[in-house]
């Protein structure tokens, strides 16, 4: 039955896989969820993504295909409480879909009440997040779930979004609408379908008449909202952490903080920024300052502590220090090279006196033999072979040309002597 009350977003919100718009990798045709929604046997799942992509809908489109009993808790207002309630409720129910949004933010304590009903298959658990799972979710509850990662909508499903509601929706279908602009629209949405429905909706309300003509101004004065330049486009978010990450790397604090307040002010999430600080911190100043890590992996718990605002004095710390930091990406190349190695030259045997021994069979064998115990000798070194055979006397690591890395240098150099060319 049809309900004006209800946001548009909420009328609009698709009942099928049908007519779910995107994520055509997980549920189009050959896409992993059609295949489970259709066999009926639907694990318990994490969908990670970013806002307004199809979380909630695809939950609540599992549990109407499969004919499950479905309860919703939200991790900003429940607690282990209410989860065991639902849990009790389920035993009773039958086949039972417990959805969490935003489950990141349950603690380790609310996480570990779901374990054992999920293990049990007394509920099957579909969490929605925005944060990587790996970070957000205990490893216990991780492990008993499908991971599924849900891409940001494009620009023509958004508009095609709006399209089918101007078309369809009983309420606006009534309007001629004429959107001749759209960038505001989807700038101020930010990729959230559900945002831009609503907002759609509110311009439409706000002009009197039947015939609307849709700007970039009218859209602006109607939402009465300051549009930072931070999300112009689909690709403006990935374009200011790419400017913010380089300045940090090019030396240049004031670029640097710049662009962090660019983030901060565009409602940027402090832990996906510390996040690529602490990632930063490796790749790109590594062992020409130790200490940056340090400092980058103290701010990532630090700003998940505060939260907003004060997390922005945090970042403002590290961004700086590891922008004025000497930088050095061998850490980084070495990895790379080594993987080069490995793809190029295959599984290579592991020389037989630096293999693990447990038993006496592998002794007899000659699994260890040879071996040089480092801490037997001078200075807590003896030169031996650890590469294979075939790849023997190759370096992957090259320090740096930075003071603390030419440290490093001197003192392989001077253990290896020539063999790896420091």
């Amino acid at each position: 039955m049809f309900n004006q009350n209800l946001p548009l977003a909420e009328r609009m919100r698709p009942t099928s896989l049908e007519e779910l718009v995107g994520q055509e990798h997980l549920v189009g045709e050959g896409g992993v969820l059609r295949k489970t929604v259709r066999a009926g046997v639907i694990p318990s799942m994490i969908l990670w993504g970013p806002p307004g992509v199809g979380k909630t809908t695809i939950a609540n489109i599992i549990a109407n295909e499969i004919k499950a009993s479905f309860f919703t808790l939200s991790a900003v207002s429940s607690g282990v409480k209410e989860v065991r309630e639902v849990i009790a409720k389920a035993r009773s129910f039958g086949k039972t879909i417990l959805f969490i949004d935003e489950i990141h933010r349950f603690s380790k304590s609310q996480q570990d009440a779901l374990l054992g009903a999920v293990e049990k298959g007394i509920i099957t658990l579909i969490g929605a997040t925005t944060e990587n799972p790996s970070f957000e979710v205990n490893s216990a509850l991780l492990s008993r779930c499908q991971v599924y990662v849900l891409e940001a909508l494009k620009e023509e499903d958004l508009m095609h979004l709006v399209n089918e509601s101007l078309k369809k929706d009983e309420k606006l279908k009534t309007k001629q609408v004429d959107i001749k602009e759209n960038q505001t629209l989807l700038n101020i949405s930010g990729g959230d379908a559900r945002k831009l429905l609503n907002l759609i909706e509110l311009v439409i309300d706000a002009v009197e008449g039947d015939k609307i003509t849709i700007t970039d101004e009218l859209v602006i004065q109607i939402a009465q909202q300051r549009v930072a330049i931070y999300d112009k486009s689909g690709e403006q978010h990935y374009d200011i952490i790419s400017a913010f990450i380089k300045s940090v790397r090019g030396s240049d604090p004031n670029a640097a903080v710049y662009w962090l307040a660019r983030m901060i002010e565009g409602g940027e999430d402090v832990k996906f920024i510390a996040r690529r600080l602490v990632i930063l911190a490796s790749e790109d100043i590594g062992n020409a300052n130790p200490t940056a890590l340090v400092l980058a992996t103290n701010c990532f718990q630090a700003v998940n502590l505060i939260g907003y605002p004060e997390a922005e004095i945090i970042l403002s710390q590290c961004t700086t220090y590891l922008a004025s930091s000497p930088k050095s990406n061998a850490s980084y190349m070495a990895i790379k090279s080594a993987k080069s190695s490995v793809r190029q030259t295959g599984d290579l045997s592991v020389p037989m006196h630096i293999r693990n021994a447990p038993t006496k069979l592998m002794k007899d064998q000659g699994y260890g033999k040879g071996y040089q115990y480092a801490h037997d000798y001078t200075n807590n070194f003896i030169e031996q072979e650890f590469l294979p055979e075939k790849i023997k006397g190759t370096k992957f690591y090259d320090p740096g040309k930075n003071a603390r890395e030419e440290e490093l240098r001197k003192r392989l150099k001077a253990l290896w002597k020539d063999k790896y060319q420091y």
